[in-house]
């Protein structure tokens, strides 16, 4: 297979607004999910013991190399939109609320008006969840952090998960958690109780949520939990059940990732030979059955992929994610995940 030519790359990002157009309308309101790959700025932050993303740091990260991908980013977030505002994106590692605002506020994304929603988390390295919306469609009602405790360890610290809720223009109320689960550094099966962790406190807030409204609420869940749909602490801890539209009995989660056929690519990032689904959106039923306000565009969910967030993968075949770096090489690309998104009508 041969690479792919800076000249194809162009031409296919030029032609993807045009072609896609069609699908996001003034009739629907697009959720997205994307993790940014360590969107750090070039300061040193005294409060941090991590300071490798900074001009002297390990990874030389320089202003240069900053607003080289900031501007990739952009590209990427206003193609996946396809030139109108996205409804909902949420992020994951942002160093802080800085770097989102260079991204939001001071490039052609500007003009759509969005809002951010952040909060410093206790995450060693510092990166963080945050969300953004489009303040001509959405209105802020809350937010706030939920921390992610270990019993066993009290020195345990893993990002927040982020509760945002919002009021669409039609009157409906939006539960929206924004996640990055712990990783998988260090073996799968020894971390898979950090996620269980995760998984299980978020699903106390939901089944909170899901007890104290007077209506069956309408929640979205996002975010990359580093495990895949069928993994325990999704399809366990959490309960997010594979789709079933308009047959489940009672309140209930729905992972629309859970059977990733028709989603337009075989993962969110590859592991070795291996495309996996880490980056998931999950909604309450509340939001596939309703009969009034915002529900799910049947079939929308999908993987983003353009063909410039890829290269050719020449040790194991096929394609790979163009990434910013691979350990301590700088590649100069996009990210190591790619974006998810659904679309409510």
């Amino acid at each position: 297979m041969k690479p792919f030519s800076k000249q194809f790359l162009l031409f296919q990002f030029l032609l993807l607004v045009p072609l896609v157009t069609l699908s996001q309308n003034d009739d629907t309101l697009r959720i997205a999910f994307w993790n940014l790959e360590n969107f750090f700025d070039t300061s040193v932050d005294s409060t941090r013991s991590y300071n490798e993303y900074t001009e002297s740091g390990a990874q030389h990260w320089t202003k240069k190399r900053f607003y080289a991908k900031r501007n990739n980013l952009y590209k990427t977030v206003l193609a996946l939109s396809e030139g109108r505002a996205l409804g909902v994106l949420g992020v994951a590692e942002v160093e802080n609320e800085t770097v989102l605002a260079s991204l939001f506020n001071a490039t052609p994304l500007r003009r759509f008006g969005y809002r951010i929603v952040h909060y410093e988390s206790p995450d060693r390295r510092g990166i963080d969840v945050a969300l953004v919306y489009d303040i001509s469609r959405l209105k802020l009602l809350s937010s706030r952090p939920i921390a992610v405790r270990d019993p066993e360890n009290a020195k345990f610290r893993t990002r927040d998960i982020l509760y945002v809720v919002l009021a669409a223009s039609n009157g409906d109320t939006l539960h929206v958690f924004v996640n990055h689960w712990p990783s998988r550094y260090g073996g799968e099966a020894e971390t898979i109780r950090l996620r269980c962790l995760a998984a299980s406190t978020l699903r106390k807030v939901v089944d909170s949520i899901a007890g104290c409204a007077a209506s069956p609420p309408k929640i979205i869940i996002m975010g990359d939990l580093n495990d895949t749909p069928e993994d325990k602490s999704v399809a366990s801890v959490l309960d997010a059940k594979p789709p079933s539209f308009g047959q489940n009995d009672g309140f209930c989660l729905v992972n629309l990732f859970r059977q990733n056929d028709k989603k337009g690519f075989d993962g969110t990032l590859k592991h070795e030979y291996t495309w996996q689904v880490f980056d998931h959106i999950i909604i309450s039923n509340t939001l596939i059955d309703s009969k009034n306000g915002l529900r799910y565009k049947k079939g929308s969910a999908q993987i983003f992929h353009a063909a410039f967030l890829f290269e050719e993968d020449k040790t194991r075949g096929g394609v790979k994610l163009h990434r910013t770096f691979v350990g301590p090489r700088y590649f100069g690309g996009y990210s190591d995940h790619l974006p998810v998104f659904i679309d409510l009508e």
